[in-house]
């Protein structure tokens, strides 16, 4: 996620780049505060679905005008997924990955990079879930599938 891909020739940030994220704020219902608005400009700016961690959207933050904490990129992640515009994909239990994607698609997690990648949905078939435990229903399932490179063949 390269900050310097959303500015134009002038150096300016790309006003569709902000366009495009004040739009999905308030599709959020979201106030477009000047850190909301920088990071969502990272993360939707050029239209592109993104897979990022919060580490990973702070180190893209860090070069651009609006400087926000590792805290701030946290909680605004959260905002963000809370206000339905992103979803958490989480592997291993601990690491956590931002998806602008909302429809429901599976993953590919590769190992070697500790990259999240969507993988081809029109070839995952579940044939059946369990039932829900008595009160509960099911509101989503996450697929990730853990990629792991072969070694090459003598």
């Amino acid at each position: 996620m390269d900050v310097k891909a959303l500015e134009t020739a002038s150096g300016s940030v790309d006003e569709r780049a902000v366009e495009r994220a004040s739009s999905w704020l308030a599709r959020g219902g979201l106030r477009p505060t000047r850190q909301r608005l920088a990071l969502a400009t990272l993360l939707v700016g050029d239209g592109e679905d993104r897979h990022v961690t919060a580490e990973s959207l702070y180190a893209a933050s860090v070069s651009g005008d609006e400087k926000v904490s590792l805290a701030t990129v946290y909680n605004t992640l959260r905002a963000f997924c809370d206000a339905g515009l992103m979803q958490e994909v989480v592997v291993d239990g601990s690491k956590g990955y931002f998806d602008t994607r909302m429809d429901d698609h599976p993953h590919f997690f590769w190992e070697d990079t500790a990259m999240l990648t969507d993988a081809p949905a029109d070839q995952l078939t579940i044939a059946h879930l369990p039932d829900a435990p008595e009160g509960t229903e099911i509101s989503r399932v996450d697929v990730v599938i853990r990629l792991r490179r072969t070694p090459p063949q003598a």
